[in-house]
């Protein structure tokens, strides 16, 4: 059977949209309605008129398309598509910190549960989370969760030292190996690095551009570099070689390395079989509390405000 020529169909039969992530394979991304970062997958996922949203991504990403789109339905391919970033933040863990640290303005990344949600007061992307805190007040007190490789680089930039951050990290952005890189920029010395800010410090101090998966594609478009060597999951690199095909991009290695790149597991759970079958029984389907939902859309449209 071909998949994506049946998707096709089906999703102009029952008015739906397609959303990917950028770190889903090439063949999902190819049969998408929109690709994109979690920022601007957010602001779709709140404006479209479909009647249904097939999220080709990880759980929380779709739980978020629930969140701003309440009345629609919304289907994710693979339901044990976690995050072990989202995994690193437990919702009983944050209540027993969050006691130690009373009159804090809670900043969540994205990467969350919608339970987490539920008890931030503004969430974020990789993409605005500097901005986000440059526009909170100066003597505000601030608990960022739950990445602490992006709540460094946030700290680094906005110099909010007293900003508590949460002990989390992304098993992706975590197990990048600098040597490896140190390799590489010797191998071609030419070459420019692109680093997303949940790397690790010393990751970022090698990056000739840090930021957003999105920021990262803009700039291997703009740039006039011809090689580039890539520091975040490797479904990116489909969208820069797309853009630029008379350019090379290298993806960065992990520590234990047998192939060279570095994927998300829970992003590569997805196929196009899945997709296929899930927008043809229209199942699985995200369903969440109408109470939870309320109380986790406020940080989600306070994100949203504020990113214009």
């Amino acid at each position: 059977m071909d998949f994506s020529k049946e998707i096709s169909k089906l999703k102009k039969e029952k008015n739906c949209v397609i959303l990917a992530h950028f770190y889903q394979t090439a063949d999902i991304q190819d049969i998408a309605d929109f690709i994109g970062d979690s920022l601007q997958l957010s602001q779709t996922a709140a404006e479209t008129a479909a009647d249904i949203i097939l999220f080709c991504g990880v759980n929380f990403m779709a739980e978020t398309a629930k969140i701003l789109s309440p009345c629609k339905k919304v289907l994710l391919p693979e339901p044990a598509a976690g995050c072990s970033l989202a995994d690193s933040c437990k919702v009983n863990d944050l209540k027993e910190f969050l006691k130690d640290y009373p009159n804090h303005t809670v900043v969540s990344y994205v990467n969350t549960s919608v339970e987490v949600k539920a008890m931030t007061d503004i969430c974020c992307t990789s993409g605005n989370a500097v901005k986000i805190i440059e526009n909170l007040p100066e003597n505000e007190k601030i608990v960022f969760l739950p990445d602490r490789n992006l709540g460094s680089y946030i700290k680094s930039i906005t110099k909010r030292d007293d900003m508590i951050v949460w002990d989390g990290a992304c098993h992706v952005h975590e197990e990048f190996s600098v040597e490896k890189i140190i390799e590489l920029k010797n191998k071609y010395p030419g070459a420019k690095v692109l680093a997303h800010p949940e790397c690790k410090k010393a990751v970022l101090i090698l990056a000739d551009k840090t930021g957003s998966t999105s920021a990262l594609l803009e700039f291997s478009k703009k740039d006039d570099c011809k090689q580039f060597i890539v520091a975040t999951e490797s479904g990116i690199l489909h969208q820069m070689q797309l853009a630029s095909p008379q350019k090379t991009f290298i993806p960065a290695p992990p520590v234990d390395s047998t192939c060279g790149c570095n994927d998300c597991k829970y992003m590569k759970m997805l196929t196009l079989e899945k997709v296929y079958n899930t927008l043809k029984n229209e199942s699985p389907e995200v369903v969440i509390d109408v109470e939870l939902i309320e109380k986790a859309k406020k940080s989600i449209l306070r994100m949203l405000e504020m990113s214009k």
